[in-house]
């Protein structure tokens, strides 16, 4: 294995912009008002005649106008991950996100006219748009749900200074929290990612001290946290089912996902009927731990006493090297993370907690955020968000508006990238603990990015009602407690304070129904692997050309292309029967 010598950093935002205040930052201002200014005076030229030479210039244009917005909103968004607590970059990105809305509310006109076109001229206009067609498609499929130029004015002004604010308090308030925990008679002082460490700690009562200090930190705050939820729900749906005639809430995240409402319907109760998959492997996890049943406290417990940690460095280069293993070009791509110092990895408090991949530009190096403290789990998500950014990399040929993956896509090669740095683990060893080991980690996976986010949506489609009504923070708690004995039934006990659960995952409060994308996306890779597995080689060019589509074709047509039909019943079943098999040779170990 090539050793590159990555040591653990902090990113540098230059490539969006050299500063965010000076003469370079008006420079970039000014080019972005003349951009703006140049699309303003072609509305007057927008009618059903128009040629579709000019309209494809107009795209192009508005596509140039994207960009440069992007990379100072971009800016600010990634300034204020690296430190939530940093008023000078919050101020920043209030002022980027004014700024965002003013350009948005100015060039409105051009995706209404779109929108509002009759059919016989946008069909022409579609002919001839070229690598805009599915952008253009996707946007006339909002039209029964668009309002006049005025209202949606007044809702882009509405977003930054309403649930936008709301959701930016949210993480305010909890990336200052601060945690405590006696580790060998010792308190110690650490952030949610340093706590979420012994989660996984071979101790039962430390794993049980840990969930409990999580969750007492944030009952003390479930007051303002749920009202702050209470409101996004509200909004969300207010604007969405009473304004706009979505016919339920979650049905917008579908349609901007474009995926059906039955699709996503057969998802969820796909997940819903194998849910005895993972009560079978909590129950043979209890006999491993010499334990009748399995506490939520022990759901990610390890099966061995230590843990192996992975330096900062080697766990670059495992990642690297799976890649290159599997497809050099996908390695090329994921060095060029590493070599422009896209990647913050270090723990800080005031920092973001959790791990994401930002892809700002098509062309441009994606950045990445991880709290890396050296784990298994922490190698996993290492490679899972370098998976999402060579994703991005692949897609660059397409413009601004479809290189980014619909959100159930998106978690095409993060998840691919994990089960190649698994595979890679279990085809290099030989003893049967270990392999156990290894395959229990699978399989927490699988139940964390499978089982449980699909019962956070499950809860969303039951909590955005409540909310309607004017739920309580108690209420809401109750209801969620109800969807944790409903996902674990009488495999795992589980106690009161998960009750909390739902106000400590960001997802419900920043992209309401976003998490059935984790299923989705774990639910296809499983099943893409499996090709792998029986094809080798010959699968890899079909699976580049997967990653190659980014946004560009409707995400059934992407996953046709693997030979899959997503509104069948069956191909999530063969998911969870890969599952199933895995779950057969851990038995046998």
């Amino acid at each position: 294995m090539k050793k590159h010598h990555i040591e653990q950093s902090r990113w540098t935002l230059a490539a969006l912009l050299p500063a965010h205040e000076g003469a370079e930052y008006d420079k970039t201002l000014a080019e972005l008002e003349a951009l703006v200014s140049e699309m303003e005076a072609s509305r007057e030229r927008l009618s059903p005649q128009i040629s579709g030479e000019e309209f494809l210039a107009l795209l192009d244009l508005s596509a140039q106008v994207t960009a440069q917005s992007l990379r100072v909103v971009s800016y600010a968004h990634l300034w204020f991950g690296e430190d939530t607590q940093n008023p000078a970059a919050l101020g920043f990105l209030s002022r980027a996100e004014q700024l965002h809305a003013a350009l948005c509310n100015r060039l409105l006109f051009f995706s209404l006219w779109w929108k509002g076109l009759d059919d016989e001229p946008a069909l022409r206009l579609l002919a001839e748009s070229g690598q805009y067609t599915y952008y253009l498609e996707t946007l006339r499929q909002f039209k029964p749900y668009t309002l006049s130029e005025a209202e949606e004015k007044v809702i882009n002004i509405k977003d930054v200074n309403g649930s936008n604010a709301l959701v930016k308090l949210y993480q305010m308030i909890t990336n200052r929290f601060s945690f405590q925990l006696e580790i060998d008679g010792e308190v110690r002082q650490m952030t949610r990612g340093e706590l979420s460490v012994y989660y996984r700690d071979p101790r039962p009562e430390l794993r049980e001290a840990a969930y409990r200090e999580l969750y007492r930190v944030y009952a003390e705050e479930s007051a303002i946290l749920a009202q702050i939820y209470g409101h996004v729900a509200r909004d969300w749906d207010s604007e969405n089912v009473d304004l706009r005639g979505f016919s339920s809430p979650i049905a917008v995240r579908n349609l901007h996902n474009d995926v059906p409402d039955a699709v996503v319907e057969t998802l969820l109760e796909s997940c819903r009927r194998n849910m005895s998959i993972f009560y079978r492997y909590f129950r043979l996890k209890a006999q491993w731990l010499g334990i009748e049943r399995l506490r939520r406290y022990d759901l990610y417990a390890p099966i061995q006493a230590a843990e192996k940690s992975f330096p900062f460095s080697e766990a670059a280069d495992l990642v690297l090297d799976c890649l290159h293993q599997f497809a050099p070009v996908l390695a090329g791509h994921a060095q060029r993370v590493f070599a422009e110092q896209h990647l913050d990895s270090e723990v800080r408090v005031g920092k973001r907690s959790g791990a994401f991949c930002a892809s700002v530009l098509p062309g441009m190096t994606p950045w990445v955020l991880t709290n890396y403290q050296g784990k298994t789990d922490d190698v996993l998500t290492l490679a899972h968000e370098i998976g999402h950014a060579v994703h991005a990399m692949m897609a660059q040929d397409h413009p601004v508006f479809t290189f980014h993956s619909t959100l159930p896509l998106a978690e095409t090669a993060s998840v691919f990238s994990e089960m190649l740095l698994v595979d890679r683990w279990l085809a290099e060893e030989s003893d049967p603990a270990a392999r156990r080991d290894l395959l229990v980690t699978v399989i927490d996976e699988a139940y964390a990015t499978i089982a449980r986010q699909a019962y956070f949506v499950l809860f969303e489609n039951q909590a955005h009602p409540q909310a309607l009504a004017g739920a309580t923070a108690d209420e809401m708690g109750a209801l969620y407690l109800q969807n944790l004995h409903e996902q674990f039934g009488d495999a795992v006990d589980v106690s009161d304070e998960f009750r909390w659960e739902w106000i400590a995952i960001p997802h419900l409060y920043r992209t309401p129904f976003y998490c059935y994308a984790y299923s989705f996306g774990h639910l296809l890779v499983l099943a893409l692997y499996k090709q792998y597995k029986e094809e080798g080689a010959s699968f890899i060019p079909r699976y580049l050309k997967i990653l190659g589509y980014g946004g560009s074709a409707s995400p059934a047509h992407i996953v046709g292309e693997a030979g899959f039909d997503m509104a069948s019943p069956a191909f999530w079943q063969g998911g969870f029967d890969v599952l199933t098999g895995l779950l057969d040779e851990l038995e046998a170990l």
